[in-house]
C-alpha cells in the first residue's frame, strides 16, 4: 500500500513510525520534510497534493493538520478516487467554526457548556457578565481560546480577536460559560456511520506553573487518562460520539476521520468543549505508543466506510 501523509510535525513523525511497523506498507510518502521521519520517506512533488498524489499512485491519504481539511483536501482526493482518512470539507466544520460546532450540538442535545455568538465588537462587550471563556470562531492553531476568570479579562480577549490577535478566525467569537472540572480527550475513528475509540489522553495546555498562563497548541500529553474510566468512556461514546456520527449523517455530511472530542468532566457529567477532525497534537504521541494493532488496515476501513466492529 502506497501511503501518503500529509503534515510535518510531531504527530506526523508519530504516524509515519506506527504506518513503518505495518506489513501492509509498500511506500510512505509526505507532503513535508521532518528529521523525525523514518529513513525511505519520499516526499510528496510539488503542486496541488490529490493531483500528485493522484500521480504518485497513493492508496491512502491520511491528512494530519486541519487547515488542509478545512480547505476541502479531502473532497479533492475523493473526487480522484483516493481513499483519504479525513473528514470532508463540510465534516471539518465541528472544529473549523466554533460556532457551527455549538449550533450543532444544541441541534442534536449533545452535553456542552451554555453560549452565545457574536460578530460585533460591542455586542460581545454587553454579553460579558463575569468570568467566561472567549474563542475565536475560526482555526487558531490552538491558541484562539481565552479562559477568563474576571469579566475584564473578557473584555481585554474580546478586544484582542476583533483587534485581529488571529487574523480572519477571530471576526466572530464565541462566548461560552466556564464550566468547572478536569480536561481530557477522547478520539474515536469513524468511518461515517461506526467508530473506535482510542484510549482517553490528557495534555498540558496551559503555558504558566499551576495552569495559570494562556492557552497554548499542547505541550506533551500522556494515556491513558486515569480520570475516564470504562463507565465514563462507555457514557462518552453513548452522550457524545454516536450522536455527532448521526447527527453528521443526517445533515448530509457524513464524518470519516478522527473525532477528536475535547471534554470537561464537570459534577453533572461530561460535557464537549471543542471537537477537532484530526490528530490531535500532542496526545497521537503517546495513543500511538499504546497501540499495539496494525493502525493502517483500520484508516483504509474507515476511509471505505467499512470499519467493522473492534476495539483497540
Amino acid at each position: 500500500m502506497n501511503v501518503l501523509i500529509v503534515g510535518g510535525g510531531g504527530r506526523e513523525a508519530a504516524l509515519a513510525w506506527k504506518f513503518g511497523e505495518s506489513p501492509l506498507l509498500e511506500q510512505l510518502w509526505a507532503t513535508h520534510e521532518n528529521p523525525g521521519f523514518p529513513a525511505g520517506v519520499r516526499p510528496l512533488p510539488p503542486g496541488e497534493v490529490a493531483e500528485q498524489a493522484q500521480e504518485a499512485g497513493i492508496d491512502l491519504v491520511v491528512v494530519g493538520p486541519e487547515a488542509p481539511l478545512a480547505d476541502g483536501l479531502a473532497d479533492r482526493c475523493r473526487a480522484r478516487g483516493i481513499h483519504v482518512f479525513g473528514p470532508s470539507r463540510c465534516a471539518a466544520q465541528l472544529e473549523a467554526s466554533k460556532g457551527f460546532a455549538k449550533d450543532f450540538m444544541g441541534r442534536h442535545g449533545i452535553p456542552t457548556a451554555g453560549y452565545v455568538r457574536v460578530s460585533d465588537r460591542e455586542v460581545a462587550r454587553r454579553a460579558i457578565a463575569g468570568p467566561c471563556v472567549v474563542k475565536a470562531d475560526g482555526l487558531a492553531a490552538g491558541k484562539g481560546v481565552y479562559v477568563c476568570s474576571t469579566a475584564e479579562q473578557a473584555y481585554e480577549a474580546v478586544d484582542s480577536l476583533f483587534d485581529g490577535a488571529h487574523g480572519e478566525a477571530g471576526t466572530e467569537v464565541v462566548l461560552e460559560e466556564l464550566l468547572v472540572g478536569e480536561e481530557a480527550s477522547v478520539l474515536a475513528l469513524c468511518d461515517g456511520e461506526r467508530f473506535v475509540t482510542l484510549p482517553a489522553a490528557q495534555d498540558h495546555k496551559r503555558r504558566f506553573e499551576k495552569d495559570q498562563g494562556p492557552n497554548t497548541g499542547g505541550m506533551g500529553g500522556y494515556a491513558p487518562a486515569p480520570v475516564v474510566d470504562t463507565a465514563l468512556l462507555a457514557r462518552v461514546e453513548q452522550q457524545v460520539i454516536l450522536p455527532t456520527l448521526q447527527g453528521m449523517a443526517a445533515e448530509g455530511s457524513p464524518f470519516v476521520g478522527v473525532l477528536y472530542v475535547g471534554l470537561m468532566l464537570t459534577d453533572e457529567g461530561p460535557k464537549v468543549l471543542e471537537y477537532n477532525g484530526r490528530f490531535g497534537d500532542p496526545e497521537c504521541q503517546p495513543l500511538l505508543m499504546l497501540l499495539e494493532e496494525d493502525l493502517l488496515p483500520v484508516l483504509l476501513d474507515c476511509a471505505k466506510g467499512a470499519l467493522e466492529h473492534r476495539t483497540l
